[in-house]
């Protein structure tokens, strides 16, 4: 009688798999789970989402899920902390810039990344804008106060550069949120127009505040 073969749930990787292959396969099906909450949580709302709608969509059991995330909420989490990746290397470069000047004439450029970033990844814009609720929910998490609290700061310590004249960094202020207003909050008011027009006219608006 052939020896029994050992049963690997689905999500999780074989133990006999080298350990740079089983890291792989981990990093492939988490960012799978993700992916597929993010279409499920955008498109019917992340309280009408249940971590079984998503293993059914993935091809696995609710069990396999908890493998890689304990609560929806961690989910909810991680597809946030995406949006604050958006332009994350781009600020952390600009802030890293010890010339005034060079981070003011250096800003026209982040706000274009920003703006193309938030073009290439609509439904994550799309999911923010959708599921406030939730999402308020999370603000008491320490990872993400943390977050916020870096972001916060190289803000601040680009803005707060007594060697940018005052009315640069006032237009540098504006225009950052102008593009926060207009296309990661304005679905409820700009909802009809296609992404990539009210990209171009936001773009113009945040380069005419530049100018």
């Amino acid at each position: 009688m052939p020896p029994k073969q050992r049963t690997v749930r689905t999500g999780e990787p074989p133990q006999s798999a080298p350990p740079a292959q089983a890291a792989q396969n981990l990093t492939s099906t988490r960012e799978r789970i993700l992916d597929i909450a993010l279409e499920l949580f955008t498109d019917q709302g992340y309280d009408k989402t249940s971590l079984r709608d998503i293993a059914e969509r993935l091809g696995t059991t609710k069990a396999a899920l908890y493998y890689h995330f304990a609560r929806k909420e961690d989910i909810l989490l991680e597809l946030h902390l995406r949006l604050h990746a958006l332009s994350h290397e781009a600020l952390e470069q600009l802030s890293n810039l010890e010339d005034g000047q060079a981070r003011a004439d250096a800003w026209p450029g982040l706000i274009d990344h920003l703006i193309d970033q938030v073009v290439d990844n609509r439904e994550l814009v799309l999911l923010h804008q959708r599921n406030h609720r939730a999402l308020e929910q999370l603000q008491h998490s320490e990872r993400h106060q943390a977050e916020n609290e870096d972001v916060e700061q190289q803000f601040r310590r680009i803005l707060q550069s007594s060697a940018i004249p005052l009315e640069r960094r006032v237009r540098m202020a504006c225009s950052i949120s102008a593009v926060v207003g207009a296309l990661v909050g304005g679905e409820a008011v700009f909802g009809e127009v296609p992404m990539s027009e009210l990209a171009e006219l936001v773009r113009s608006a945040a380069h005419d505040l530049l100018a």
